[in-house]
């Protein structure tokens, strides 16, 4: 019998700091369908196993239809602030049978930054160095003291710069490797001939407590999210109201209407216009005020008002006259009507303050900026950074 690997992921209900914090959303989804989704995504990796004492819990982690997810209901003596993971593991060891030299990726929820290649890159360590067991860690640059004054980790009479301090390995929690025979054996996740995978310095936060949440979406967004295959991308789209503009209706006495939009924005279809990618403006609406800031902008593509088949028809109409497919569009939205389009380019993104429906969108980016206060410029060079 050819040995397996296993991922597992404890997500207990009882969670006192952050209620149900397993399934509450991060970045638009469910906690725990980050890590679901980056190890569905790893190919070494043969099941994925979710243990919780939580029936919605367990409902929301076989709602994204992964071929690998399985769920474990853990006994509630298991699933108290006071069981430990091991406890968990060892349970789950003695209801199913596994091979002492299965392998098992211990996988915390709380590190939604984990990504499939690290995964791929940590296993790959075990195996070829042959440990026992591995844990990750992220390298601090912080210099640390004990209580009684005394330096821990560096000489204060000659403090290092940081390009010739090595810096100190810190245990980030994200997962640890180990085996059946050796969890068993020793009760413990890490065990005799420990590996140290090192993972990017931004995973070094775990989400313990509610303010660890905007910190860490705002990581994700940055260094995870951001990360689309933009050297594709031909043709950038934007929509209008609540985008390019803070969605505000201004009228005058008269009742004349107008709109207020970002300089900064309009620099960001100039650098686009720089290196070649196509623009164009995909608006609901039907105003004199978007045609002429479209033309000052340059644009190459403005198509306004309702037409048959909304947005994304004259997304693909404009892919047909430039001869490139939806992969290689980037579009930016902000309300439900975005929706089919936003689901569909290569490069999805969407201001802070978009609806739910658009954030809820799997891989769309959520930017830090709301509509009309630079959302669009902070998309653009995104893209263009990469």
């Amino acid at each position: 019998m050819d040995r397996k690997i296993i991922a597992f992921i404890p997500a207990r209900g009882g969670s006192k700091s952050i209620p149900l914090k397993n399934i509450k959303l991060f970045c638009g989804k469910p906690l725990i369908y980050w890590s679901l989704n980056a190890l569905e995504h790893v190919a070494l990796v043969d099941e994925i196993i979710v243990a919780t004492d939580n029936v919605t819990i367990a409902n929301i982690a076989l709602s994204f239809s992964f071929k690998k997810v399985k769920v474990f209901r853990r006994s509630p003596e298991n699933a108290t602030d006071t069981a430990s993971t091991e406890s968990v593991l060892l349970e789950y060891f003695r209801t199913v049978h596994l091979l002492p030299s299965d392998v098992v990726i211990l996988v915390q929820a709380t590190s939604p930054l984990t990504e499939s290649i690290h995964f791929d890159e940590a296993l790959t360590q075990y195996f070829e160095n042959k440990y026992d067991s591995i844990l990750t860690c992220v390298r601090s640059f912080r210099f640390f003291w004990n209580a009684d004054g005394t330096p821990k980790n560096y000489d204060y009479k000659e403090r290092p710069r940081r390009q010739d301090f090595a810096g100190d390995l810190m245990e980030n929690g994200a997962f640890y490797i180990n085996s059946v025979e050796n969890i068993v054996q020793y009760r413990n996740r890490l065990s005799a001939r420990i590996g140290i995978y090192e993972m990017p310095s931004y995973t070094a936060m775990e989400i313990d407590e509610p303010d660890d949440w905007k910190m860490m979406e705002a990581l994700m967004n940055r260094h995870v999210l951001s990360k689309r295959n933009f050297k594709d991308i031909r043709l950038f789209l934007s929509d209008v109201d609540g985008v390019l503009t803070d969605g505000g209706m201004y009228y005058s006495e008269s009742g004349d209407e107008s709109k207020k939009f970002n300089t900064r924005d309009g620099m960001g279809f100039q650098l686009l216009r720089e290196v070649g990618i196509k623009t164009g403006i995909i608006t609901s609406e039907n105003t004199h005020i978007v045609e002429r800031r479209a033309s000052k902008l340059k644009i190459d593509y403005l198509y306004q008002g309702k037409r048959n088949g909304g947005k994304l028809q004259d997304a693909l109409d404009i892919c047909q006259k430039e001869g490139i497919t939806l992969e290689q569009v980037a579009y930016i939205g902000d309300d439900v009507n975005c929706y089919d389009l936003l689901s569909q380019v290569g490069a999805a993104a969407c201001p802070a303050d978009a609806a739910d429906k658009i954030k809820s969108i799997p891989g769309i980016l959520i930017l830090n900026k709301k509509g009309g206060e630079g959302a669009v410029r902070e998309f653009i060079e995104l893209f263009l950074s990469e």
